[in-house]
């Protein structure tokens, strides 16, 4: 959501009318972008530390916190790069300007700094932005004390340590999550993630893309495991990000099973969302609360507190779409939420995994091929399995590393086809290559960091932040 209040009022008129704007989404091939979204938890470092300051825990919003560096790089180039996104006054995001800059910055809850990448042609342009990003802020946060790492939960911090970004729809949030879950606070202040988004076609195409990466998705969280540290020592999960969301909120969360349903489609998915719980809508530029609510009551004119009088609305729908937060969430594209946050090549092979997948014929020809092998209970079953498993997890006789190698196989010959390649003559498929080792025996992020906590760092967790920093 950019600023409150800035929201199409069209009347919502019928089910149709909501899926019609999903469907609106499909494009042909040509126009297939690829959009990565990646978020880093700040960090003090020790020779910025103080009383209010302590090394190597989250820094504040304000003083010289995670709002200056919105602030700062606002300034960049004379200011004019930047839209400034605001909440009640205060800065919380920025919204690229111009064709050349459609990402956007933006604050999770605790301060998990996010670039929401523009929509790109090429892996190749989504290294070069991330690079770009990384680049920018580098200066700024250095002059502040602060650093940033990618990391899947936060390894040292406890939930009461996490400082509240000043924006209105996390406090209704904060108040709403612990009915729902017990681990939903830990969701919003503890936990980074890295997503991809990817167009489709039409509904056929969609449904196929979703089907294939909603049941992939444990194995990508396995491949991309990256918390294996919760409050400053290890606790058997190598995925605490992972088990954060099987608690959260499951109404909303996870992979629900009418997604395989045969007749799955936009409609169904439109039935299905007016069946979650609203967070708020948005009036006069206030964001109002309405946690709780049910929006298919709202649209029948059945009377809810805090609705009373007010006419649902296309923008008011396109909110509450934000707010599901299935392993793959349909929009008017496809965003693949499986994966922890991690290294900025891990980062990008995550990009990679599922353009590879799904953005060749014959590729994804090959996935859902595979897929179908097994029943789609038995992906559920494999996503309760692997954040403490990982790739290690049970799998059709084998490991869900057996699963991983023909997705990662699958995934090169995909890239290989797309053929676009770099100015050194290089392809796509070589981002590929730290899941190709790892899929070959390698460790993955979470066990390269527990031989160092139990090796090198002799116990002291706090080594992870200089060396996982960007």
């Amino acid at each position: 959501m950019s600023n409150p209040g800035e929201q199409d009022i069209t009347p919502i008129e019928s089910i149709g009318q909501l899926a019609g704007l999903l469907a609106d989404g499909g494009k042909p091939r040509e126009r297939w972008r690829i959009g990565t979204e990646h978020e880093k938890f700040g960090f003090v470092l020790p020779a910025a530390a103080g009383p209010e300051r302590a090394p190597w825990m989250p820094p504040p919003y304000a003083p010289d916190g995670i709002g200056e560096i919105l602030t700062d790089l606002n300034r960049q180039d004379g200011g004019g790069r930047w839209e400034a996104i605001e909440d009640k006054g205060r800065l919380i995001g920025l919204k690229g300007i111009g064709s050349e800059r459609g990402g956007s910055v933006s604050l999770e809850p605790a301060g998990q700094f996010e670039l929401s990448g523009a929509p790109l042609a090429s892996l190749h342009d989504t290294g070069h932005e991330m690079a770009r990003h990384f680049e920018a802020i580098r200066p700024i946060t250095r002059s502040l004390g602060i650093g940033f790492a990618p990391l899947g939960f936060h390894p040292l911090a406890r939930r009461a340590d996490m400082p509240w970004m000043p924006k209105s729809r996390y406090a209704i949030m904060r108040n709403y999550m612990p009915k729902v879950g017990t681990l939903g606070l830990d969701m919003m202040t503890r936990t980074c993630t890295v997503q991809v988004n990817l167009d489709f076609a039409s509904e056929t195409d969609m449904l196929r893309k979703l089907r294939v990466s909603l049941a992939l998705q444990p194995v990508a969280t396995a491949l991309f495991a990256n918390s294996p540290f919760y409050e400053g020592k290890p606790n058997g999960l190598l995925s605490n990000r992972a088990h954060v969301w099987t608690d959260t909120d499951n109404v909303r969360s996870g992979m629900p099973l009418a997604f395989f349903d045969p007749s799955f489609g936009f409609e169904a998915y439109v039935e299905w969302l007016l069946d979650v719980p609203m967070y708020f809508i948005v009036r006069d530029g206030q964001i109002l609360d309405v946690a709780g609510r049910s929006f298919r009551a709202w649209m029948k004119g059945e009377r809810q507190d805090g609705l009373e009088g007010l006419v649902p609305t296309v923008g008011d729908f396109e909110d509450h779409l934000t707010t599901a937060f299935t392993d793959v969430r349909l929009k008017r594209f496809l965003e693949m939420r499986g994966a922890d946050a991690g290294s900025p090549e891990m980062m990008l092979a995550q990009s990679a995994l599922w353009v590879g997948l799904l953005y060749d014929d014959a590729a994804l020809t090959a996935a859902d091929a595979l897929v179908r092998e097994q029943g789609w209970a038995d992906y559920v079953a494999l996503r309760a399995a692997v954040p403490r498993q990982g790739l290690d997890a049970p799998w059709a006789g084998g490991t869900a590393r057996d699963l991983a190698a023909r997705m990662v196989a699958i995934a090169t010959d995909g890239l290989r086809a797309r053929a676009v390649t770099d100015n050194n003559g290089r392809d796509e498929s070589h981002l590929l290559a730290p899941l190709q080792a790892i899929v070959t025996g390698a460790p993955t992020q979470a066990e390269y960091w527990l031989e160092r906590y139990h090796g090198v760092w002799q116990g002291d967790v706090t080594r992870i932040f200089a060396e996982a920093a960007v």
